[in-house]
């Protein structure tokens, strides 16, 4: 069984930066495609940034490209986000995803998220 751990999260000003990690256990490093997605209070959750297997293709929603940056160390097993610029619309509980590549929702998980909260 797959385990994904979020860490990171905390209370940030407008400006700041935090690094989010999610430890994945139970699972061959660089078997899964990853993600990072959020959900804000009263919104629907929304796919942040995506990366691939090998970690060679990234994705990125608009609202945080140029800002965030997606990593894998594959050998550690564990996921990153980099979150750089923050803004107060950036504030939700972030979680971590992990999605076979050939099955797609057959063979995915979700880890607890971690929360962010960007205020002055």
């Amino acid at each position: 069984q797959v385990q994904l751990v979020e860490s990171g999260g905390g209370l940030v000003q407008p400006g700041g930066s935090l690094r989010l990690s999610c430890a994945a256990s139970g699972c061959t490093g660089g078997y899964y495609a990853m993600s990072w997605f959020r959900q804000a209070p009263g919104e629907e959750r929304e796919v942040v940034a995506a990366i691939s297997c090998s970690g060679g293709n990234t994705i990125y929603a608009d609202s945080v490209k140029g800002r965030f940056t997606i990593s894998r160390d594959n050998a550690k097993n564990t996921l990153y986000l980099q979150m750089d610029n923050l803004k107060p619309d950036d504030t939700a509980a972030y979680y971590c995803h992990a999605e076979n590549p050939d099955l797609g929702p057959q063979d995915d998980y979700w880890g607890q998220g971690t929360q962010v909260t960007v205020s002055s």
